[in-house]
């Protein structure tokens, strides 16, 4: 009987076919945060050089990486010892990734030691397992340093090579989005870009909606597409689906760039207490079709979250952009170029010093007569002389042109709307002008019709003249009827 009651049925603890790897500190921080948020059916791991974040971190899965080489100690922000750490304990990397795993999310915040170096290498490994590879890197903020942010792009340039898909958030971009915030809560906006980013693809294949998306419909759009630009919108009220839209696709995570022409876009579609109609739902799409401007593959899910309340939250991820999407990262560097003077370069030659100089006074000579002479050149004839024979064919004018004009002609109309009204002003006030001697004349409530009451005058005034005075010879109060108070003639 007591081995009856002590058989439970408890839920066994399965192995996702997602992954969601965060590598050294930033990427820690980022999957620490998604864990706590929660993302349906997703196993989480974290990797580090440093054991004290490890300790640190609620996840349970959690590898040490260089545990010989750093002692634990973290990689000390050089992206070698972040690369050697990763070879080390890559075998422990690959034992967890094989099994039943499809898709792998690598979050790394770039610039540093340990997600700089070892995120590559875990990104190839997985690679080389056949896994759909996502990664989900940071730049660092500007006043993280030069040398930080210039490790950033030597460790993206290199992640780029082994990932299907790159999605790279600008920290500096948050600024944009959320103004001016606390150092902590920059940080933590920043973790929740990436949540939301991980959480956005990965609850399109784990959480069942109405329209079944399965993994083969994200991995068509993820796999080998190259770098990937995410955008966020949030908004409630009258017309919430096409603000959210909006927002989503001028966000400035999208590092100002259109998204016309994307061939595949990802698209999660999140509601709260007040859920999406099908009508809002037909916004977004006719919304997001007629910006692409051709027919995308558009894969998209639905979710649910209590604390937007009556809002909606959408998230886009577009890919297929070229690498120099992202201005701040693919800037290509000034190459120093020293040329040296003999290198077919004339040498500069040196006046031979002057010993003794000799000075000579001229006198004015007056005898000398100096006349000014015109010389009259025949423009007219030379330039009416021959006609021209050729044509000059307009230049085809690129998009930024046609952007350009458009917005002129746009200025140009608003100036020639300004100048009617003033010319329409003109014309009243010269009529004014012509007739101000009827105006003069002839009071305004005349001649707009107006009825006035004729005021009552002075002496009509029904102010009693009378006062109530004591006698003197105590017979009692009188009725004076010169107020002495009241003057006929007012000074």
């Amino acid at each position: 009987m007591t081995e009856d009651l002590m058989n439970f049925d408890l839920p066994v603890d399965r192995s996702s076919i997602i992954k969601v790897i965060g590598v050294g500190g930033g990427g820690g921080n980022a999957v620490n945060h998604m864990f706590k948020q929660g993302i349906k059916d997703v196993n989480f791991v974290v990797c580090n050089t440093d054991a004290q974040a490890l300790d640190n971190s609620p996840v349970t899965v959690k590898i040490q990486l260089g545990e010989s080489l750093t002692e634990g100690r973290g990689a000390g922000n050089k992206p070698e010892i972040g690369r050697q750490a990763a070879i080390e304990n890559l075998d422990d990397v690959i034992e967890l990734l094989e099994g039943n795993t499809k898709m792998v999310f690598i979050t790394a915040g770039m610039g540093g030691g340990t997600g700089t170096g070892a995120a590559p290498i875990i990104a190839k490994a997985a690679k080389e397992l056949g896994l759909l590879t996502i990664a989900i890197v940071t730049i660092p903020f500007r006043f993280e340093g030069e040398r930080r942010i210039n490790q950033a792009v030597e460790g993206i340039n290199e992640i780029e090579k082994y990932v299907d898909s790159l999605l790279v958030i600008n920290n500096e971009k948050l600024r944009e989005v959320c103004g001016n915030l606390k150092f902590s809560e920059a940080f933590y906006y920043a973790d929740n870009i990436l949540a939301t980013a991980a959480k956005g693809i990965a609850e399109i294949i784990t959480v069942p909606g109405y329209i079944n998306v399965d993994f083969a419909d994200v991995e068509t759009v993820l796999s080998n597409s190259g770098v990937a630009l995410m955008g966020t919108g949030v908004a409630s009220g009258e017309d919430r689906a096409v603000k959210a839209v909006q927002q989503a696709l001028t966000s400035p995570l999208l590092n100002d760039n259109d998204i016309q022409g994307t061939e595949n876009i990802l698209l999660n579609i999140t509601s709260g207490t007040e859920e999406i109609t099908m009508d809002e739902i037909g916004e977004i799409a006719d919304f997001v079709n007629s910006e692409v401007g051709s027919s995308p593959n558009i894969i998209w899910g639905t979710g649910l979250d209590e604390k937007l309340g009556d809002s909606i939250g959408i998230t886009i991820i577009a890919t297929g952009f070229e690498s120099n999407s992202i201005p701040e990262l693919y800037a290509k560097k000034t190459t120093k170029k020293t040329i040296t003077l003999s290198e077919g370069h004339s040498e500069v030659k040196q006046k031979p010093p002057v010993v003794n100089e000799v000075k000579e006074s001229i006198e004015d000579d007056e005898s000398l007569d100096f006349k000014q002479r015109t010389l009259d050149f025949d423009i007219k004839k030379s330039r009416n002389s021959e006609p021209d024979k050729f044509i000059v064919l307009q230049e085809p004018e690129s998009e930024a042109e046609v952007a350009v004009e458009t917005k002129h002609s746009e200025i140009v109309k608003k100036l020639n709307e300004s100048r009617e009204r003033t010319k329409e002003r003109r014309r009243d006030s010269s009529r004014i002008k012509d007739n101000i001697d009827e105006f003069e004349s002839e009071p305004a409530y005349k001649r707009k019709n107006l009825k006035i009451d004729e005021p009552s005058h002075s002496k009509s005034s029904k102010v009693s003249r009378y006062s109530l005075k004591d006698d003197e010879d105590n017979e009692g109060a009188s009725l004076n009827p010169n107020n002495s108070y009241l003057h006929d003639n007012v000074d």
